[in-house]
């Protein structure tokens, strides 16, 4: 089964979808994920929100093999490795392999985040 369909709903308010530690990452980062496509495991066709809180300092430089579109919906993070900073309402389209990161969030900050493959033909 792929990702469900969804008629419009208020993500904000849905309790069915809490804010909870993404597994893997720093304390302090948290995921609401939308839809997930959970036959392909956890980063095939994912979309959800994640919350970076003050303070956070990642150490990695993240490079993954899926495609990943972010929408920074409120505050700003600095990618240390570029010495770039990214605010609310700027967004990304990285295809696999793109580097980037670590990131120092010295406010917190919420982005919208939907992560998938394409198929290859």
């Amino acid at each position: 089964m792929a990702k469900p369909e969804l008629e419009f709903f208020d993500p904000t308010f849905d309790n069915s979808r809490p804010w909870v530690p993404v597994p893997g990452y720093p304390k302090g980062i948290y995921e609401k994920i939308l839809t997930i496509d959970p036959p392909t495991g956890p980063w095939r066709m994912k979309t959800r929100f994640i919350h970076f809180q003050a303070g956070i300092e990642t150490k990695e430089t993240l490079c993954h093999d899926y495609w990943e579109e972010v929408y920074l919906i409120d505050g700003y993070l600095i990618d240390i490795a570029k010495n770039q900073t990214f605010k609310a309402g700027m967004y990304c389209c990285r295809p696999p392999g793109m580097k980037h990161g670590p990131y120092k969030i010295p406010f917190g900050v919420t982005a919208y985040e939907v992560h998938y493959y394409l198929d290859k033909k």
